[in-house]
């Protein structure tokens, strides 16, 4: 079984119970919303048709953050490279051949002679060669076809856009409404982004996570903060590949992959992962490769956009993205026991509750620990374990059911969800039944227990290291540390 969680985009034009269902037997953990898209009420069919599915799948909804884009056009227009084109930021016109109208009225403030503005995702590309105040001259490039409302991206350039449209802002309410699980805020260049996001969480008592999706400069640029303010980040390359250099991602991608590890925090790869099963049942070795590369550098979830919301093959793409993880996953863990390349265990911690998680995750290798088990109320343990990338499943006992989506993004973790209090002996034989029937464990191997000693409010306090077949041997005299 895989431990690099899969998020599947999903559409309010294919999102029964039946498709959604089998995207997740197929291995798919969280379903996304892109708003860009979808109306309020086909956002709460998704909603719905997913928690009839299962009520321990995540949700994410993403914002459409601050962003430019062409007016609407009659029909496509066709650009030759050379030809002259007049630039203006008038949202309430639409865009014909000579004059292309933006959403944003000031771009001629932010842009100078010299820029290159993007449409379509960098599909157009035109240089401004005159800035006359309200009025941009930009010389086509390359030739191409513009539609109705494509992107516009100004490499290198600060676009003075708010945080939030009017539109952001209902969709956040509406997550609100409906206690769904994360919100991607869509192009965070700073901790200023993330927090006014989480304001208007704070002010309805809301505890949505927010997601930060980094796609342009400042956001690589203010990661560190971004981090610190968010509850987990999504390195989304189809804008941050227009934005910056091509060549640049992968590096980016996997200095943030590391940033967000030692933040115990969650970390998503995604877009084009598997583009070209939108219409092909088959990926291409360099999509395999790509897949593989992000579970090498550790990341903790990946994404499918519209390989799931609108391709042909969507139930293909990910079983493929599955059998792909796993098989990943076989080979890290194949190449550091055959090479003698420890786990991350060895990273440098910051508290007594990551020396523990720490601790367990280092037993796996040293003493044969093959499963991990802990109870929370928070998910900080889970997340500090999911963090060192260690072989064995963490069977994390939540306390909260919305927990148990939550910890639906964090790496190697299983969530469940358990509804009524137990003595901590019972809730620890029933984890390891359950790890026995899964097949994760037998009874002759070692189990390790993580939690807290003064009840369920406290942190994290002992780890206790344990023979599956003793344990049930002697649960007469078998006793937490309570």
């Amino acid at each position: 079984m895989k431990q690099t969680k899969i998020v599947c985009s999903i559409s309010d034009r294919r999102c029964g119970q039946d498709f959604i269902r089998k995207l997740f037997f197929a291995g798919m953990n969280v379903v996304r919303m892109n708003t860009a898209h979808a109306t309020p009420d086909g956002i709460r069919e998704i909603i719905r048709n997913t928690r009839a599915v299962s009520p321990h799948i995540g949700i994410l909804i993403d914002t459409k953050g601050p962003e430019v884009r062409t007016t609407g056009v009659e029909v496509p227009i066709e650009y030759k490279a050379g030809q002259m084109v007049k630039v203006f930021g008038r949202p309430e016109m639409d865009t014909s051949h000579d004059i292309i109208n933006l959403s944003y009225r000031d771009i001629a403030r932010d842009v100078k002679v010299g820029d290159h503005l993007l449409f379509d995702d960098g599909a157009i590309d035109m240089k401004v060669v005159e800035n006359t105040g309200p009025m941009l001259v930009a010389q086509v490039m390359n030739d191409g076809v513009l539609g109705s409302h494509k992107s516009v991206n100004v490499p290198g350039e600060h676009i003075d856009l708010p945080t939030l449209t009017e539109k952001d802002r209902n969709n956040i309410l509406l997550a609100i409404e409906e206690d769904i699980d994360f919100i991607a805020h869509s192009f965070v260049r700073s901790a200023a982004d993330v927090r006014a996001v989480q304001n208007i969480l704070d002010e309805h008592g809301s505890d949505i996570r927010i997601i930060s999706k980094i796609e342009n400069q400042e956001g690589v640029d203010n990661i560190d903060e971004i981090i610190e303010a968010s509850y987990g980040i999504m390195i989304a390359r189809g804008d941050l590949g227009i934005e910056v250099p091509i060549e640049r991602i992968p590096g980016i991608q996997r200095e943030i992959i590391n940033k967000c590890i030692k933040a115990k925090k969650p970390v998503i790869v995604a877009t084009q992962m598997l583009h070209t099963m939108i219409s092909n049942p088959r990926p291409t070795r360099a999509e395999v490769t790509d897949i593989a590369n992000a579970i090498y550098s550790r990341t903790d979830a990946l994404m499918l956009s519209g390989e799931t919301a609108s391709g042909k093959y969507p139930l293909e793409a990910v079983q493929t993205m599955s059998s792909i993880a796993e098989q990943a996953e076989n080979d890290i863990h194949r190449y550091a026991e055959k090479n003698g390349a420890a786990s991350m265990y060895s990273m440098s911690v910051n508290d007594q509750k990551e020396f523990l998680a720490q601790s367990a995750i280092a037993a796996t290798e040293k003493i044969g620990v093959k499963g991990i088990i802990t109870d929370s109320l928070t998910g900080q343990t889970a997340r500090n374990l999911a963090a060192f990338r260690g072989p064995t499943p963490i069977l994390a006992i939540c306390y909260k059911d919305k927990l148990q989506r939550i910890l639906n993004l964090s790496y190697g973790v299983i969530p469940v969800f358990q509804k009524d209090r137990l003595k901590p002996e019972n809730m620890f034989y029933a984890a390891l039944r359950m790890l026995r029937q899964k097949g994760y464990i037998s009874t002759d191997d070692n189990v390790a227990y993580l939690s807290g000693s003064l009840g369920e409010q406290s942190s994290t306090t002992f780890l206790e290291i344990n023979k599956v077949a003793e344990v049930f041997d002697k649960n007469y005299q078998f006793h937490m540390p309570r």
